[in-house]
């Protein structure tokens, strides 16, 4: 079965976007935040879509409690169609963080996702794991970057979650650097920071010289 290429709802706005559209929300308002990503599950469970969310906060809640405190509602059926998982062992789960090896994971959602015949595929994370100190964590902006060569060909839709109360200001300039698009209120917008996989890494290496020149 082919995978389609379009998403008829995100859940929070009525536009309509490609599969593989890569996303980022920035929020300093935890309610906001549930209003919309709980909107983006239960949009893509009522799809019949594949999700999967990555969650930082360590808790034992199941996936029916989890969608609750979400305002997530919908069927017992649908239910089968997501997985929970906690976000540093997802991102991390050998205990450092690898690039290559978190694209090489979501290739694989993406083809498990195929392989079960489901009609498009999702995800959610959020980010605030990387600042614990792991190692591998500050290659994560490279990361978010190559992501939108890997969606090009494994159209998994994503939205990546980043408290602008815990990362820092040039973290967060980072962050929009790299996600062609971010929700501003409840709408998706064309990021007019973001550059190209190429020009960032190719940025990042020229500041991380410059720092390197301006400690000597």
């Amino acid at each position: 079965m082919c995978i389609s290429k379009t998403i008829a709802d995100l859940g929070f706005t009525e536009e309509k976007f490609h599969a593989g559209t890569h996303m980022c929300l920035i929020y300093n308002d935890d309610q906001e935040r549930r209003n919309i990503i709980g909107k983006y599950l239960e949009s893509g469970l009522l799809s019949g879509e594949k999700v999967a969310y990555f969650a930082d906060a360590a808790t034992n809640d199941d996936i029916v409690d989890f969608l609750k405190r979400m305002n997530v509602c919908v069927s017992e059926a649908e239910l089968e169609n997501i997985s929970l998982s906690e976000a540093e062992k997802t991102y991390c789960p050998k205990g450092i963080f690898s690039p290559d090896e978190m694209l090489n994971t979501l290739r694989a959602y993406y083809d498990q996702s195929k392989r079960e015949e489901y009609p498009r595929c999702r995800v959610s994370g959020e980010m605030s794991w990387a600042l614990r100190g792991i190692p591998g964590s500050d290659r994560l902006m490279e990361y978010e970057a190559l992501v939108n060569r890997v969606l090009e060909t494994h159209p998994v839709t994503a939205i990546c979650q980043y408290n602008a109360n815990a990362f820092d200001g040039q973290m967060i300039l980072r962050c929009l650097e790299v996600h062609p698009y971010m929700i501003i209120r409840g709408q998706v917008v064309h990021n007019p920071f973001y550059m190209k996989p190429e020009d960032f890494i190719k940025s990042q290496v020229n500041r991380e010289q410059s720092n390197a020149i301006a400690l000597q």
